[in-house]
């Protein structure tokens, strides 16, 4: 509900979220990723606007290997004529996960952040061997 501003609140403060304007940031275009395949290796680009290199990680645990980024802008900075009112970025965390298989290592992916854009290299390796079961038959 609007209230004139002599009740102390700003007229715009409700305006911004009357419906027309609520946007699910999930849906945007943060952590897109194309992953292309080719003969040795495959290479993942990760678009990240607006996520500085010291905000992502990569960590590769039991065959998955996981991207973190955070992105912290404050909504409340002040600009040399006065306050914003809104600022529509994303600020939050995020992350996404890659199943690259038991047999690659740390070591084996190399990864580039510029621009905004994360470069990986994971090479293709042959999966470990399962062992077959083999059981001994019971008659009877």
């Amino acid at each position: 509900m609007m209230l004139p501003s002599i009740f102390g609140e700003n007229l715009l403060d409700n305006w911004f979220d009357d419906g027309w304007n609520s946007w699910d940031y999930s849906n945007t275009s943060l952590m897109n990723t194309d992953i292309k395949e080719n003969d040795n290796d495959y290479e993942l680009t990760m678009n990240l606007p607006g996520v500085k290199k010291e905000d992502v990680t990569a960590e590769l645990k039991d065959g998955y290997l996981t991207i973190h980024a955070t992105s912290n802008q404050n909504k409340d900075e002040k600009d040399e004529d006065g306050k914003y009112i809104r600022r529509e970025r994303y600020s939050g965390s995020c992350n996404r996960s890659f199943y690259v298989g038991d047999a690659i290592t740390e070591e084996d992916i190399k990864a580039n952040f510029e621009n905004g854009t994360l470069k990986m290299t994971i090479p293709k390796k042959e999966a470990k061997a399962v062992p077959e079961k083999k059981f001994i038959s019971i008659e009877g």
